[in-house]
């Protein structure tokens, strides 16, 4: 494959009379962890659930791995490689662990590549192989959200989309999880990730982009957003 792993263009979303984003233009290459803050209602979620299969845009195009995905079912996206964390977790409450995990690996045919697959997990998420039986829907938030994130990684994917991994978390949890998202993407892993603690976000990504009202208003690296009195005045409190 040649040019970026996710190329978005002119993309439009409408839904319930609101225009939640406007015609909005960037890229993620491989091996890149990517940033898009915004304030509520920015359109940032609207963004990841399009390109996710999860909405259908009015307008523009999403090509992923070279394919236009346009009329793509969601689960089409998982095959090629597309992994979704969604805001609020989204875990099956009544399943358990284990099968929550099953779930994310359920294209995966391989036993030994899954069981690398959980073992990897496992490295990532301890607290989980010691609840294996217990149901999802009685654990913590962010438990869930160590749930998600391995349900995600068990499909081995190819560009991994974190829907505001830090909501709702303990600023322990909040620690934790990040530090998961800083290790997978030194092990090259290409991530999209929508956060609204945009601190922590411009901290770790290659680049980032700014929405605002359905818009991208701002992009650059991480550090030089974070240098940005614009950003600083808006969403870092100073």
């Amino acid at each position: 494959m040649t040019g970026p792993l996710l190329k978005v263009q002119n993309l439009k979303v409408a839904y319930g009379g609101i225009n939640a984003v406007k015609g909005i233009d960037f890229q993620v290459n491989e091996g890149q962890l990517i940033a898009l803050i915004g304030a509520n209602g920015a359109g940032k979620s609207s963004t990841l659930k399009a390109i996710a299969g999860l909405l259908m845009p009015t307008g523009g195009e999403v090509q992923f791995r070279g394919w236009t995905t346009k009329g793509m079912p969601a689960y089409e996206l998982v095959s090629l490689g597309l992994g979704l964390v969604p805001e609020g977790r989204g875990v099956f409450k009544r399943m358990t662990i284990l099968e929550n995990l099953q779930m994310g690996a359920f294209l995966k045919t391989d036993i030994k590549t899954f069981d690398q697959n959980l073992d990897e997990v496992f490295s990532y998420f301890p607290r989980l192989k010691e609840r294996l039986s217990q149901l999802a829907g009685t654990l913590s938030g962010g438990e869930q959200q160590m749930v998600a994130m391995g349900r995600a990684m068990m499909a081995e994917p190819k560009l991994l989309l974190l829907d505001e991994p830090s909501m709702g978390l303990s600023p322990i949890m909040v620690e934790t999880i990040f530090d998961v998202i800083r290790n997978l993407a030194a092990k090259g892993m290409t991530i999209l990730l929508v956060e609204q603690n945009a601190r922590l976000a411009l901290q770790m990504a290659d680049g980032a982009y700014v929405m605002e009202s359905g818009l991208i208003t701002l992009s650059g690296s991480g550090k030089s957003l974070l240098e940005d009195p614009r950003v600083r005045a808006a969403y870092l409190g100073e």
